[in-house]
């Protein structure tokens, strides 16, 4: 099953869901450090090996290499998924591409195991707003809409959720590493 059908279902703990995240991130930083950024990480793109338990990162069909010249996409050519895009996907801008994209998806992922729901609401029938959101976005912190959430946990996830992609961690190992630490 995918972590997706899992959330829905309630058939997985918060504890189980962060360390499953915290596996996911770091393999998320290892394609960081091989150049590659996949561009569409979202639960559904999770799967859950129902044996070992352990977690599979699938569906690279929108991963780039961070050095390649040229791409399959043209400049302008919004990726992603709205609910875990970030600002910068969202404007198309392909030279500002990096690892702090995929940090937000997994910022995203930690904001709805954390709230039960995506940091920017998308509006499935009108796709400018939506990309207008996310670009223009204000995330409320998962701990004020939740005082049990610790305060740790909702400092990690909201620097993933930063505007600038700058100020989010740089590639998702340091998320992974900040994870195994909490």
């Amino acid at each position: 099953k995918s972590l997706h059908q899992l959330l829905n279902e309630h058939a997985i703990s918060l504890g189980d869901a962060i360390t499953k995240l915290r596996l996911i991130a770091a393999a998320i930083g290892l394609a960081h450090e091989s150049g590659i950024i996949h561009r569409d990480l979202k639960p559904a793109n999770i799967l859950i090996d129902h044996l070992s338990g352990r977690p599979w990162v699938t569906d690279f069909g929108l991963a780039k290499f961070l050095d390649a010249e040229h791409s399959l996409t043209a400049a302008g050519d919004v990726m992603g998924t709205p609910g875990y895009m970030s600002p910068e996907q969202a404007s198309g801008e392909k030279r500002a591409m990096s690892p702090a994209a995929d940090v937000y998806a997994l910022g995203a992922i930690l904001y709805r195991l954390l709230t039960g729901r995506t940091p920017i609401v998308s509006d499935a029938g009108n796709i400018a707003r939506t990309i207008q959101l996310i670009q223009e976005h204000d995330v409320v912190s998962p701990r004020s809409m939740n005082r049990a959430i610790c305060p740790e946990l909702n400092t990690l996830c909201m620097k993933c959720l930063e505007t600038d992609p700058g100020r989010r961690y740089p590639n998702a190992r340091l998320l992974s590493e900040d994870l195994e630490r909490f």
